[in-house]
């Protein structure tokens, strides 16, 4: 091996190498921990959808859901957003507005 050989191996062994994002998924998927916090976080955002899909197929704007269900449209914003939680009250307020009801299966 010559000089420049040498110091360009020397430079690829200190870089690390990068994994893909399913690599990275797969590893952590292994874990109970983030499984349970990635279904958690997979079942909001779903909620999330459905609550937004229903109100634009009933075509009602975020202002006239959240009064109909008496809270601010804000919190309606923050729900479809997918970034919060929602309580079992608050849910069932919004499902009554659309002629639902929460069930637990």
């Amino acid at each position: 091996m010559n000089k420049k050989t040498t110091h360009k191996k020397m430079k690829n062994d200190l870089i690390p190498k990068l994994k893909t994002f399913e690599e990275v998924f797969k590893k952590s998927f292994q874990s109970a921990e983030f499984r349970s916090s990635y279904n958690e976080e997979m079942t909001r955002l779903k909620l999330a959808n459905q609550i937004r899909d229903i109100r634009q197929k009933q075509q009602l704007t975020q202002k006239t859901l959240a009064e109909k269900a008496k809270m601010s449209q804000s919190v309606i914003a923050r729900i479809e957003s997918g970034e919060n939680g929602i309580s079992l009250d608050t849910l069932n307020r919004i499902a009554s507005v659309f002629g639902k009801r929460v069930e637990l299966v």
